[in-house]
């Protein structure tokens, strides 16, 4: 057996195969775009929208047996999104997992948010859509009753990629602590709710994300071209697997992850005082830790305020522009989440309200509008849930790059220092890597550099424009 692994890293909108030596260097990539569609069951179309298993399954298959020096592979770690649960039976998945972003719960909402623990035990917010991933489960128990009866076990979303290498069925605690209402993280066991409605037994034993699963089936190895001893890891909830790169050298590792997300995790900091209301949270490491969290959208309302415009196009050059001319950009632009849930973005000039949003803003300008508004949003969430911490702030995901991103989250978070990682693995999936070999990950080093602003005039304009941007009423 060599000793790469191949990550499996799945996104809400693309999936990455990346296989990575022992030493932490590349050696092959492969991506897959995901779309959720219509669910399915026993012939019949159900009402709700589902992730796209096959679709993935299909391209699994061809493309590990594809993937340039896959001799190399001894071991699988699977990291994906949260907010994702699958049911499996005797045959395999029972019903294919519900998208979250699907919202045909109707009055069964009301319902569940009666019924579930209060916020204090589970640190789960009523979330819109199906993002309380608790809710997906109530939905199913009680509108698919004949299909719940077949249910054998419930497993988080990576662990159901871990059973199909391997066939061994696991849950793990990230995933279950991740806005679920299924898991008090006070307590580190299910909530009193999953409890009740006889939910928790369903699921299947709960292991560490680093533990050995066992070795891919023989079949599946066969299939797709593997050696018979390659190990498969349990896997773990994708933010927390970037989460755990920091951790395993510092307890109050705080990060801030982006992508289609953008999550801000604070590691010893106090999990009291966060409001539910603001889609604060308390999330759950792969150490099993409570961890204060927040987050939007923000690959969402980043390319929603780009409106089409190259994210390249952003530099200091365009931001002081932007700042110049007295455009502003206030939340939200995506109904998925964050803070700032219900309200509309607008973008205004000097006060005035701009009828065409996004587009008033010239082209060339729309990155560094859209880049500074990421910024003070982010520095908003690290500033009310870091409980008055001056640890590190290390920058992770696609913006790591974004001039306009690092400099003024560096302004508006000084003298608190920015890190921005320059690893070329992305966080997701060298975290997976670090928790493959998690014995040893304290010894990868941290490949991160400094961020600053070094214009002490441009550093205050940026701070009096995210006071102004998010200054309405209420915000």
């Amino acid at each position: 057996m060599d000793d790469g692994t191949l990550v499996l890293d799945i996104g809400k909108s693309n999936a990455k195969l990346v296989l990575i030596d022992s030493a932490g260097g590349v050696l092959a990539r492969a991506h897959h775009a995901n779309a959720a569609g219509p669910a399915q069951w026993e012939g019949r179309e159900l009402a709700y929208r589902c992730l796209g298993v096959a679709a993935l399954e299909a391209w699994l298959m061809q493309a590990i047996p594809a993937l340039a020096q896959r001799a190399r592979i001894g071991r699988i770690s699977i990291t994906t999104h949260g907010a994702a649960f699958c049911a499996l039976g005797s045959d395999g998945l029972v019903l294919p997992p519900i998208d979250y972003e699907w919202d045909g719960y109707g009055d069964e909402r009301t319902r569940f948010a009666a019924e579930v623990d209060g916020f204090d035990q589970t640190g789960s917010p009523q979330l819109p859509q199906g993002l309380t991933a608790g809710l997906q489960l109530h939905w199913l128990q009680r509108h698919m009753p004949e299909a719940w009866q077949k249910i054998r076990c419930w497993v988080p979303y990576p662990q159901v990629w871990a059973w199909w290498f391997s066939g061994v069925m696991a849950t793990e605690v990230s995933s279950l602590g991740c806005h679920t209402a299924l898991w008090s993280p006070r307590r580190a066991e299910f909530s009193h709710w999953a409890r009740q409605r006889g939910i928790a037994a369903l699921f299947a034993p709960v292991r560490p994300a680093w533990e050995v699963l066992g070795s891919v089936m023989p079949a599946r190895a066969r299939q797709l071209g593997l050696a018979a001893d390659v190990q498969v890891h349990v896997g773990s909830h994708d933010s927390n697997a970037c989460l755990a790169r920091y951790l395993c050298r510092a307890d109050d590792a705080t990060v801030l992850s982006t992508g289609t997300w953008t999550i801000a995790m604070a590691a010893g900091a106090p999990i009291e005082g966060l409001d539910a209301r603001r889609d604060q949270l308390v999330n759950v490491a792969v150490t099993g830790s409570p961890v204060p969290t927040a987050r939007f959208m923000g690959g969402r309302e980043f390319d929603a305020l780009c409106a089409g415009a190259d994210p390249g196009l952003a530099d200091e050059s365009s931001l002081r522009q932007v700042l110049a001319q007295g455009w502003m950009a206030h939340p939200a632009f995506a109904e998925s989440g964050g803070p700032f849930i219900g309200r509309h973005g607008t973008v205004t000039r000097d006060g005035q309200a701009a009828a065409l949003g996004p587009l008033a803003v010239p082209i060339g300008l729309r990155p560094a509008l859209a880049s500074l508004y990421g910024a003070e949003m982010s520095a908003w969430l690290l500033q009310r849930i870091s409980g008055g911490s001056m640890a590190d702030v290390i920058l992770e995901g696609p913006l790591v790059d974004n001039p306009v991103f690092g400099l003024a989250l560096a302004a508006l978070l000084a003298p608190r220092r920015v890190l921005r990682s320059t690893d070329l693995v992305e966080g997701t999936a060298r975290g997976a890597w670090l928790l493959s070999r998690w014995p040893t990950a304290a010894l990868w080093p941290s490949h991160t550099d400094e961020l600053a602003c070094a214009d002490p005039a441009l550093a205050q304009r940026i701070i009096t424009h995210a006071a102004a941007a998010l200054s309405e009423p209420g915000l």
